[in-house]
């Protein structure tokens, strides 16, 4: 992005291309017929692209636009409109293109980070397993035996997303054996075209096929140096991968509920009963104030959080408790507006049953509600036992960002 370009008018013309452009072709995008949705899908990439909306918040040194994390919120609020605008504007791969941009080696990067960057290929993750508690990931099983000079690796991952359209994984593996805990995983990127990469299914969410597959891993071998960073590393890489990846789905989720609010308050207008347009009940007035309170609230937990990583703080505090309102947040708003619809709202002739659907899936993916609240928690009450009575200072942060 040119030093020109305000993030307030990039704002403006991914809300314009969003509305004119990706909204009509959602019917398209969500059909049956994979073909017409991929070549309509890539259209709009290209379309994307020549209007300089590509890439946005990717670093510059890479092929992106280099946004920074705080303006990032404002576009991406808007992008997390439709679950199809992050393929269209090249925001989908983004956790992936900054995990392979800190570990990945230089043959790797020209064989998956470059073409990644570009819209070139696409990306998948593979981490959670079935029968397994995934919010314990020193659980997983799939393993990774290095055998002259290459990596077999057998097991089965599910909600692997994406991994229909993806040029490669990258897989979460147990590597050492006899390490303790979170050190006994690496990560290993492996193409999906690869001899035993076999998917069995692209596993039902809430009555939606929406591309999480479960995948066996039969006896793959790939070359040692597919290794992404160093053996027994896995698990600071993906730390450092979903981290982000958190404060993304947050943005996004924004987005969702803003939608859902447009509709709300139009339908609001639009729909008369007992003698008198919705908009005038007082009932219907309530949902409208809540769902303002608690978008408005998230929104700034989220540019906090923004705030956090643009100053080089993890923001672990942070990025846990919008990971946890934010999911909370736009199932609450969702759910409001399908009430105001009534039985409109449960029916596919609006998107907001696809929404609906999609929204109770974010308090389990990228860790369970329970576990960042229990982490955040931790961490508070260690600071008021560790640091001399001290305790969590709630404009500290603010105060070193304006200094």
């Amino acid at each position: 992005m040119s030093e020109s370009r305000d993030w307030t008018v990039v704002r403006r013309e991914v809300k314009t291309f969003l509305e004119e452009r990706i909204y009509p072709a959602e019917p398209i995008l969500q059909g049956e017929d994979k073909q017409r949705s991929m070549e309509t899908l890539r259209g709009l990439m290209a379309e994307a692209k020549t209007a300089g909306l590509w890439a946005l918040g990717d670093p510059k040194e890479i092929g992106g636009q280099g946004m920074p994390f705080l303006e990032y919120v404002y576009i991406n609020e808007v992008i997390g409109r439709s679950e199809y605008a992050q393929l269209v504007f090249g925001t989908y791969t983004l956790q992936d293109s900054i995990m392979l941009n800190q570990y990945a080696s230089p043959a790797q990067r020209e064989q998956y980070l470059a073409p990644l960057v570009a819209g070139e290929i696409f990306p998948s993750f593979a981490m959670t397993e079935p029968d397994l508690a995934s919010s314990d990931p020193t659980q997983l099983q799939t393993s990774a035996v290095l055998e002259n000079g290459e990596w077999v690796i057998n097991g089965r991952k599910w909600f692997t997303t994406g991994a229909d359209i993806a040029a490669y994984t990258t897989i979460m593996c147990r590597t050492e054996p006899e390490a303790p805990g979170h050190s006994a995983f690496s990560m290993i990127l492996v193409p999906t075209d690869h001899p035993g990469y076999k998917i069995q299914r692209d596993t039902p969410v809430l009555g939606l096929n929406t591309g999480h597959f479960e995948v066996v891993y039969d006896n793959i071998r790939v070359p040692e140096e597919n290794l992404l960073g160093k053996r027994g590393e896995g698990f600071l890489i993906a730390q450092r991968r979903l981290g982000p990846g958190r404060i993304f789905h947050a943005m996004r989720w924004l987005g969702q509920a803003q939608r859902a609010f447009d509709l709300m308050c139009e339908r609001l207008h639009n729909r008369s009963a007992f003698g008198g347009p919705l908009a005038d009940k007082q009932l219907m007035q309530q949902h409208v104030f809540d769902s303002l309170s608690e978008i408005q609230a998230c929104r700034q937990l989220t540019l906090h959080a923004a705030k956090c990583i643009d100053s080089g703080d993890p923001g672990r505090v942070e990025i846990g408790l919008i990971k946890v309102v934010g999911a909370r947040m736009v199932h609450n708003v969702i759910d409001r507006a399908i009430q105001v619809y009534g039985a409109a709202g449960l029916t596919d002739d609006t998107p907001l049953s696809r929404m609906y659907r999609h929204a109770r899936e974010a308090r389990v993916y990228d860790g369970p509600d329970e576990v960042h609240i229990q982490s955040v928690a931790k961490q508070i009450l260690k600071r008021y036992r560790d640091s001399d009575g001290r305790g969590w200072d709630f404009g500290e942060r603010d105060a070193e960002w304006s200094g």
